[in-house]
């Protein structure tokens, strides 16, 4: 068995689970997450922890085993804490701004780009060079800052662009001098 599948998931105090066939729904403090798992995937909900167990010892339900439980986790904590990616611009002239729910940022172009906040994600700009993107889903939050990042991804050379803020940007040295033989 899956050493991540076998660990219990706590359900914490506010947040309620309903399971109804294959289909999993939980709600909590910062909103609703509802998943369809595989029908192979025995989801249970026992003494405030649910836990998965596969319905066969296959290839494929032992392979879907820690998925599930980690997919399941990440619901519980996106209800409860809620995920967050924190983007840094870097270069000369380049800023962002929160107008709304729009943000606007300055990249360089020679027009400004916009990027509205969706239903289910919130865009934060503390700083003119800091995007803080929030949301419960934790797969939609880093598709969303992933769609951000590739506005402007940063260049090796300068190091100019959006990156994340754990990110290293691995520099590249320019061009060698003249004259040297």
């Amino acid at each position: 068995m899956s050493r991540i599948g076998k660990m219990p998931i706590p359900v914490p105090a506010g947040v309620d689970v309903r399971i109804d066939g294959s289909t999993v729904t939980v709600k909590g403090p910062k909103g609703s997450l509802s998943r369809e798992f595989k029908p192979s995937m025995k989801i249970a909900l026992a003494d405030g922890a649910l836990s998965v167990t596969p319905e066969t010892q296959s290839k494929r339900d032992r392979s879907l085993h820690g998925l599930s439980r980690t997919l399941l986790g990440n619901m519980v904590t996106g209800v409860t804490v809620g995920f967050k990616k924190e983007l840094e611009i870097n270069g000369v002239g380049y800023r962002c701004q929160k107008t709304g729910k729009e943000l606007n940022l300055v990249l360089g172009f020679s027009h400004p780009v916009i990027v509205r906040d969706t239903d289910d994600i919130t865009i934060e700009a503390p700083s003119p060079n800091k995007i803080i993107i929030n949301g419960v889903d934790k797969q939609k939050v880093g598709q969303f800052a992933a769609e951000v990042r590739g506005l402007r991804p940063p260049e090796p050379y300068k190091g100019k662009g959006i990156k994340y803020a754990d990110e290293t940007i691995i520099r590249k040295e320019g061009k060698a001098g003249k004259g040297k033989k």
